[in-house]
């Protein structure tokens, strides 16, 4: 259960809310954004997020988990690029029973935001599993070089389709972050595609408008809500949608997530953040 809440959370929080700007699957152009130049993104190079993780079933409603999001700036193939590092471990107790550490990195454009390396690592007590993602962006064949591993299936290498929207979780969480709300409508389906591990995955967002909401050990928070439907299988119920609430101000914020997994509900709530470009005028009551 411990691995769900993370891929929930780093791969929500961190990263669920990056589906919520990939292209639309029939077209050649993503959802619509502000101004995806350095100087007008909605973050900067030194922002930090500090995450919790909780999990509720039955009798047990208990913080189990924490993530951290820290971006900075490297130069990648003599190119300046935002690195984004997303990290997650289960608590020491919840360790006892099932230890899990994740680590997903990302190096994408600072003007435009095109992904250009992807990597994950993930130890899920005796389970591990690699990703490494180089991107393609040749005019005549563009695709993603994916080496990849676990102890299940063993080392193997994929080549995986590339368009123009094509994000790894990271990459695609901010260019979320510069979606231009205005131009999206309320209860309309939008598509969204993102890859991870040897596969491409299509879901889709919608946005249900602005709400405020109480924030355990951050305040109370002006946001703007989303449902994500999520993906059947091994984690999620596919029945049931996961909701999203995001900060309503420059800085896009995921301030709260919560989903209903296969047995139980699990959530996560962001708790502290440094480095912001913006005021974090969005946060109207402190936590006391």
């Amino acid at each position: 259960m411990s691995r769900r809440l993370f891929i929930l959370f780093v791969a929500t929080a961190a990263l669920i809310l990056c589906q919520a700007a990939s292209c639309l699957a029939q077209e050649s152009h993503c959802i619509p954004v502000k101004a995806l130049k350095e100087s007008d993104l909605a973050f900067q190079s030194g922002e930090k997020m500090y995450f919790t993780m909780h999990y509720e079933f039955g009798a047990i409603n208990s913080d189990v988990g924490s993530a951290e999001v820290a971006l900075d700036t490297v130069v990648f193939n003599g190119r300046k690029v935002f690195r984004c590092v997303a990290t997650g471990k289960t608590t020491r107790l919840f360790d006892f029973f099932f230890k899990v550490r994740e680590d997903f990195r990302s190096w994408f454009t600072v003007d435009g935001l095109r992904p250009m390396k992807f990597s994950r690592s993930c130890h899920e007590g005796r389970y591990h599993a690699t990703n490494l993602y180089l991107y393609d962006w040749s005019d005549d064949d563009p695709h993603i070089d994916a080496d990849l591993y676990s102890t299940k299936q063993g080392q193997r290498s994929e080549v995986m389709p590339l368009t123009e929207c094509t994000f790894d979780l990271p990459s695609l969480f901010y260019f979320a972050r510069n979606i231009d709300w205005d131009n999206l409508e309320e209860g309309v389906k939008y598509p969204m595609t993102f890859a991870i591990d040897e596969d491409i995955y299509n879901v889709y967002f919608i946005m249900y408008g602005r709400e405020t909401i109480r924030v355990k050990g951050l305040g109370t928070v002006r946001t703007v809500r989303f449902a994500a439907k999520l993906l059947e299988g091994e984690v999620f119920k596919g029945d049931e949608d996961m909701r999203i609430w995001i900060s309503d101000d420059d800085n896009r914020l995921p301030v709260y997530v919560e989903a209903p997994i296969l047995v139980g509900l699990a959530s996560g709530r962001l708790m502290k953040v440094e480095g912001l470009k913006h005021p974090f005028t969005a946060l109207i009551d402190k936590k006391k």
